[in-house]
């Protein structure tokens, strides 16, 4: 039968992610919801063939005993099959645990065991034969489920494709009855999903989310980025990362057009669908810089230089403007008379820039098309953007909402929203949400004063799976969440995130210094692409840095003349790696925010880039415990 002579139902006020999918489909039933590539083919997905497509796969998934509150694993990449399975489990009621393909052997095994799945789901026959070995040792497994390729039971008598299960497409009115009735006696309060941090040490924890903890930020998000349904967002991250995952929530509860991308292809697709909105971490955003500035440089030293300029003088117009408009973050009261002069100067000078910023506005138009030349805001979530690669952002005429959440808030806690005037800073806390900085004791803390950010509130998870130790560790008495962020709050309630206290690095003198703001500013140099800070109870600070290949070379012969060596060689050559290290220190000045303990002491590249799924989570976070130990010897040898 067809999905237009059906009646989907309408639910004015979804309370729980089922509810949600039937009133989008109801409503958007014939829009496109979806656009994914098969091999060469681009294919265009209505909300109507995405109801389809989920009844058919719940109804396959039911039939082989997959029901409420079962916990079902799945190994799979971004694809279109990815939300069509993870809807599909949510309408049974049973609950969805999601790794990406490259989830190494040792932590499958953790996390099947630690979550006590009972169905497991992987991408490919490939994968599926990577892991058949592993999978022998898991007694308690009833059905595996192989996205493409034929069915295998050469060790299992229940190992299906999708090929197999959705054979018969053939339903009928009680099919879709069923599968609404079903899924309408799902509670707010039931479990959604377990999500196992990536985690930047140890074995990862399975933060516990129910349907209204999610269902808090698809209410709360489209407002905060002023969402309608002809905003087609561009989805680049990884589709098991909370973020992602929230974020094509938001997307299906919008009517929104979702088209799936890769790293790989991302800055080919911006300008192929030329995308309104899209959801990016901050690692994207220093890959895209480096890319436009590439591209100049190819254009000449004189075309490279102008456009430098540009940027500078409108980042100064604009940050002059706010200056006016009171849109700059303050920590304390200020004078009226302390106020109005920084105005009368901020005049002066936007005076002075405006010529200047209008005529770069005309030539940024070029680098606004590098991103589709639709791009209306871009949500940067997963770690803090540094002010110099926020401040180019923003010079060059593109939106950035800057949000800060994690897995165990669903996971937004807050975020910049178009309605915040205030710049440099991460806005006031999401709706209904309680946040508060506390020092090491406990006390609360004042605007202005930086200390442990700590949140209350209906999005945050109900505890980590089979780890009670770890879920009082994690919750204050009175029931606020330990983040392990470090922050703190404008005299108008704005967050402003300072670092991560587990991140931080303590040197022999008791210095404390957070890596990521130095790493950001490192990465600017067009031939780094990487940047690992170390120096945890040493005498000072050093870099493990990974090298842009091409754009290294290059520098290098224009830097230091009658080179003849090869990259390899010139990597590791004393004068060009001190002639680095000074350059990178000149950026770590004190007029720029950073301090003296703050200056490299030594610098090494790296043969090879950090591995994902290893050093590096799915978000590019770094495990650096792991760094650390791969790179001990290299360590050492930086401050001897």
């Amino acid at each position: 039968m067809s999905l237009t002579a059906l009646a989907i139902p309408a639910i004015g006020d979804p309370q729980n992610l089922f509810e949600m999918f039937c009133h989008s489909c109801a409503v958007h039933g014939d829009r496109c919801a979806y656009i994914y590539r098969a091999g060469e083919q681009e294919i265009e997905v209505t909300y109507h063939k995405l109801f389809e497509d989920v009844l058919l796969l719940a109804r396959a998934f039911s039939r082989k005993g997959v029901g409420k509150a079962d916990r079902v694993m799945f190994l799979s990449d971004n694809r279109y099959s990815w939300i069509v399975t993870v809807l599909a489990i949510m309408s049974l009621g049973a609950v969805s645990v999601p790794r990406g393909s490259d989830t190494p052997a040792q932590e499958l095994l953790f996390i099947m065991d630690n979550s006590k799945c009972t169905h497991l789901v992987v991408e490919t026959e490939i994968l599926f034969e990577h892991h058949r070995p592993n999978l022998k040792k898991m007694g308690g497994l009833k059905n595996i489920f192989i996205m493409t390729g034929p069915a295998l039971h050469s060790m299992f008598s229940k190992t299906y494709s999708y090929q197999d299960l959705l054979k018969d497409r053939t339903y009928s009115d009680k099919d879709v009855e069923q599968f609404v009735e079903r899924g309408l006696e799902i509670k707010p309060d039931d479990l959604l999903t377990v999500m196992y941090t990536s985690g930047t040490t140890g074995m990862p924890k399975g933060v516990m989310l129910i349907h209204s903890n999610v269902m808090h930020n698809v209410r709360c998000i489209p407002s905060i980025i002023e969402l309608t349904r002809e905003d087609r967002w561009l989805s680049v991250l990884p589709t098991w990362h909370i973020f992602e995952r929230t974020a094509e929530y938001v997307a299906l509860a919008g009517g929104c057009c979702l088209v799936y991308s890769s790293i790989k292809t991302f800055a080919q697709d911006l300008v192929t669908y030329r995308p309104t909105v899209v959801a990016t971490v901050p690692r994207i955003w220093e890959s895209l810089h480096n890319r436009v500035l590439t591209a100049l440089r190819k254009k000449g030293a004189v075309a490279s230089s102008i456009f430098n300029v540009l940027v500078r003088i409108s980042a100064k117009y604009r940050r002059n403007l706010r200056i006016l408009n009171n849109q700059l973050p303050e920590y304390q009261p200020v004078s009226s008379l302390n106020r109005m002069m920084r105005k009368i100067w901020a005049a002066i000078v936007r005076l002075l820039l405006g010529p200047f910023y209008f005529f770069a506005q005309k030539k940024f138009k070029l680098v606004q098309e590098r991103f589709g030349g639709r791009l209306r805001l871009a949500v940067s979530g997963g770690g803090s953007l540094s002010d110099f690669l926020e401040d180019w952002i923003d010079a060059v005429g593109i939106r950035i909402v800057n949000a800060y959440g994690m897995t165990e808030c669903s996971p937004a806690i807050a975020g910049r929203g178009l309605d915040c005037e205030i710049y440099g800073t991460l806005g006031k806390p999401a709706i209904h949400t309680e946040l508060r900085i506390v020092s090491e004791t406990g006390k609360e803390l004042s605007a202005g004063e930086e200390g442990l950010i700590e949140v209350r509130g209906p999005q945050v998870t109900i505890g980590y799976d089979n780890n009670e130790v770890e879920t009082s560790r994690s919750f204050t008495s009175d029931g606020y969440l330990k983040t392990g962020d470090l922050g703190k709050l404008t005299v108008s309630g704005e967050l402003v995130i300072t670092g991560r206290a587990k991140d931080i690095i303590v040197l022999a003198s008791g210095e404390n210094v957070d890596p990521t703001r130095i790493e950001s500013t490192i990465t600017m140099f067009p031939f780094i692409e990487d940047a690992v800070l170390v120096g945890q109870d040493r005498k000072g600070l050093a870099a493990l840095l990974v090298p842009n290949h091409e754009e290294f070379k290059g520098w290098a012969e224009k830097t230091f003349a009658n080179l003849r060596k090869e990259t390899e060689e010139l990597l590791s050559d004393n004068r060009i790696l001190e002639q680095i290290r000074k350059e990178i220190n000149l950026r770590l000045k004190p007029k720029r925010g950073f301090k003296a303990h703050e200056k490299l002491m030594g610098i090494t590249f790296l043969e090879k880039g950090l591995k994902s799924g290893e050093e590096l989570t799915n978000t590019l976070k770094k495990k650096r415990h792991i760094i650390e130990r791969n790179y001990h010897q290299r360590i050492n040898q930086l401050f001897q």
